[in-house]
């Protein structure tokens, strides 16, 4: 841009969100952002999602940020708009997703509206993002669009807001978009490299834990070759599975439930744990105790970050620096040691694995959720997707379902809300077309954003929608259960899910049985377009098995 030359704020906008190689916008667009629209109506880079939502906007933002490690970008107006961005933004930020929400705003420097739909949403933003930040100048738009995505993608990674008034967005501005800085994390230092490796070679049975932040491209593969090379079994946190082929081996479990499960009991014969990627969100999968001769084992904590140290969480080792790196310099210098022993621990897997054989070949009807998660694996293909929302089916499929791949089973075990499944499910349809993706959803869940099923159809998606009816907000039914409560105030009615889904323009089907559930499943799979599938399930037998069996089971052994 020659000197003396401007151009509109809002344009600048575009140009600086083109810089950072953003692909979409999802949201709701208001009043006060017309000026932004129009200016991203001449993007020919960016490309506008228009959701029934804003709250599906910030999911699939959020999505697509998981899903790349790029930021995912939503819209949304002043006042009731950004309100409904919350969930999303404590979604994205717990979740370690990088999301850019942008708001609108009344004139900051004159209004004749006094305070109609004004809200301080930013103060509001503060404490569930990285960085909020309200735009008083278009002078300033440039490097606050850069120090957002920065923030947002920076480890952890997480979500930032801007809010861009409508007066600013409206003015001649001078500036330039500031191109995107390389940047690399830092390395491991040496020594905390040489006390892990020292610790893992004196141990008599070391294992790994992987967990939320070690889901990342370069981490995943590092992580491989330090199995393959080493023979240290591993296991992993709800949001760390998939990061290494759960059909390994070496495979151990995923930690779902708090305790007592098999995999903890394998974690208890460990003298020595090699945890990457811990993340504070997630309920750890082990609790330390203070070292005695009894129970004293060594913790090596792997991270990008210190770890944040609590009662039960006290790492004595820390290797701090770009976890991928940190392991692969911890798998160079490691040597297989001998008097290495994972019996005991292979004996627990295997013992989980039959009694899991047998609950799911109970092909009883409504749909038992251990024969169901067998069935959706058996459906989708190896790099097929399976986005969860929240029920208490999560934990069946944290347990029982084998993820091929990173990022082949979304679910959220940090803000762990609902009403993200269905958006995450068209948020991995849109950026993996070639791929199967289906959204298994309960039918609380489904029904808080349920109206992104026209979304989902007017962007011609291919994707299936299980919807797992109980007529109850399950997952608290069963924790009522389980704390000798009565049943009382969880129970609902539901609209009729074949004919609500046709009234939207998608295909809607109501499994009859759990063969006619295999039908439908590969029916859907194999046939282009939006697929719901009704689908009664039965939750009755969750307080015994979750709570009682496998905890006693696994303590006989």
């Amino acid at each position: 841009m020659a000197d003396g030359d401007t151009k509109k704020a809002s344009d600048l906008f575009i140009e600086c969100l083109e810089a950072e190689g953003v692909e979409y916008i999802f949201g709701v667009p208001g009043e006060e952002n017309l000026d932004f629209l129009e200016s991203l109506s001449k993007s020919e880079k960016i490309q506008l999602v228009l959701t029934r939502h804003e709250q599906g906007a910030g999911f699939m933002a959020a999505t697509y940020g998981r899903h790349t490690g790029k930021t995912g970008v939503c819209l949304a107006t002043l006042g009731p708009g950004a309100t409904n961005f919350v969930t999303a933004a404590a979604h994205a930020q717990l979740g370690g997703m990088p999301m850019m929400m942008i708001t609108g705003q009344k004139p900051i420097k004159s209004s004749k509206q006094g305070r109609f739909q004004i809200l301080d949403v930013v103060a509001m933003m503060h404490p569930i993002t990285k960085f909020a930040h309200q735009l008083a100048s278009g002078e300033n738009i440039p490097s606050r669009v850069r120090e957002g995505f920065r923030l947002a993608e920076e480890e952890k990674p997480g979500a930032v807001h801007l809010e861009l008034p409508e007066d600013i967005a409206a003015e001649q501005t001078h500036s330039c978009p500031i191109p995107r800085s390389i940047a690399r994390r830092p390395s491991a230092e040496v020594k905390a490299v040489r006390q892990a490796v020292k610790a893992i070679e004196q141990a008599k049975a070391p294992v790994l834990v992987i967990g939320a932040g070690a889901n990342r491209r370069m981490t995943s593969r590092m992580l491989h070759q330090f199995v393959e090379k080493t023979g240290i079994p591993f296991l992993t946190t709800q949001m760390g599975k998939g990061v290494i082929d759960e059909r390994h081996p070496l495979f151990l479990g995923c930690a779902a439930l708090s305790a007592g499960d098999f995999v903890h009991r394998a974690l208890d014969d460990a003298d020595c744990i090699v945890n990457v990627g811990h993340d504070v969100i997630e309920k750890p999968p082990f609790f330390m105790r203070p070292q005695t001769a009894e129970h004293g084992r060594r913790v090596i904590h792997v991270s990008n970050r210190t770890a944040e140290v609590d009662p039960v969480y006290f790492p004595q080792i820390e290797v701090i620096g770009d976890i991928a790196n940190a392991i692969w310099q911890i798998k160079e210098g490691v040597t297989p040691q001998g008097h290495w022993s994972f019996d005991r621990m292979r004996a627990y897997r295997e013992a989980e694995l039959e009694h899991t054989r047998a609950l799911a070949d109970d092909a009883r009807f409504p749909i038992f959720p251990p024969h169901l998660v067998r069935q959706v694996r058996e459906c989708l293909p190896e790099e097929g997707i399976v986005c969860l929302d929240n029920g208490v089916y999560k934990i069946w499929f944290a347990r029982g379902y084998t993820a091929h791949l990173p990022n082949t089973v979304l679910l959220d075990n940090a803000l762990a809300t609902m009403g993200a499944g269905l958006p995450s499910a068209m948020m991995s349809a849109m950026l993996y077309p070639q791929r199967k993706v289906m959204a298994v959803c309960g039918d609380g869940g489904f029904m808080m954003n349920d109206q992104e099923l026209e979304t989902t159809v007017r962007l011609g998606l291919n994707l299936t929608v299980l919807i797992l009816r109980d007529d109850a907000y399950g997952m608290i039914r069963w924790k009522q259960a389980d704390m000798g409560f009565r049943d009382w105030g969880l129970t609902y009615g539901n609209p009729d899910f074949v004919a609500f889904a046709e009234s939207f323009g998608a295909s809607g089907h109501r499994a009859e049985s759990s063969d006619h559930l295999r039908e439908l499943l590969a029916h859907c799979r194999d046939t282009p377009g939006v697929h719901v599938i009704d689908c009664p399930v039965d939750y009755t037998e969750n307080d015994r098995i979750l709570h009682h069996d496998i905890k006693e089971l696994s303590a006989k052994l």
